[in-house]
Order: structure tokens, then sequence, then C-alpha cells
């Protein structure tokens, strides 16, 4: 079975509000991915999420504590620390990539772990710079 993906915040957003943005098709590759192959999330997608709540900018129907804890939960997600090795592949990304740190460390996750990218973020697939899913 091949490596399930890292997902994007947008995508793992998406998948767990069930948004129209993302693709049927995506959606229900997720879905059907077995319970002891989950996909994987850098930790950074609680922060972002985290922040797009405070801001408003996502609207959710319960606390953000126990909806990211939901929507990160094992049964979900395979959850991604920085390590060291993630952190030294941020810096050998190039610097013309992605200014968004928190881009850069999903993407450096990837590039870690081997694993490929889920997202529609055109900045990302048009470096080239990891496996998009």
């Amino acid at each position: 079975m091949k490596s399930p993906p890292l997902l994007d915040t947008h995508i793992w957003i998406w998948w767990m509000l069930e948004d129209p943005r993302l693709p049927k098709a995506r959606r229900e590759a997720l879905d059907s991915l077995p319970s002891n192959h989950r996909p994987f999330l850098a930790d950074i997608s609680l922060w972002e999420a985290s922040l797009l709540l405070s801001k408003g900018r996502l609207v959710i129907d319960q606390d953000t504590e126990s909806w990211l804890a939901l929507a990160a939960s094992p049964a979900v997600v395979q959850l991604c620390p920085i390590t060291p090795s993630i952190a030294a592949e941020m810096g050998r990304l190039p610097a013309e990539f992605h200014q968004d740190p928190a881009d850069r460390l999903i993407v450096a996750t990837a590039r870690n772990k081997h694993l490929p990218l889920a997202t529609m973020d055109r900045k990302i697939i048009a470096a080239k710079v990891t496996k998009i899913w």
C-alpha cells in the first residue's frame, strides 16, 4: 500500500468540515484510508487552525480545544512533530520558495518523511520541491 499523504492545513480543515472546496475524489480517498494507515499532519497545522479560528476566518460549532483534539486524534491523523531533521530540511528549501514559515515546515516534513503532500496551494505545487498527492 502506498504511503498515506501528509495533509496541508487547508486540506485537513476542508476534510474535517466537509468543505466542498475539497474535491470529492480526494475526500473519498481520505475517507477510505484504513484505520492503521491514517494520513499525516504536521503539528504546525494545529497552530494554523487555531489562528484561523481566533481571527474568525474559520468557524466551528464547538470550542477550539475540543475541535482540535477530535480533528487531530489518532483515529483521524498521525501527527508529525518538528524534529531536528525536519528543521534542517527547512533550511534546504530554496530561498525563493514560499516565504510562509508554516508552509515551509509542512513541505519540509513531507520531504523528510518521503510522503506525498495533499495540497491545493498553487505556490507549493508550482515550486516542484516535493511530491504532490
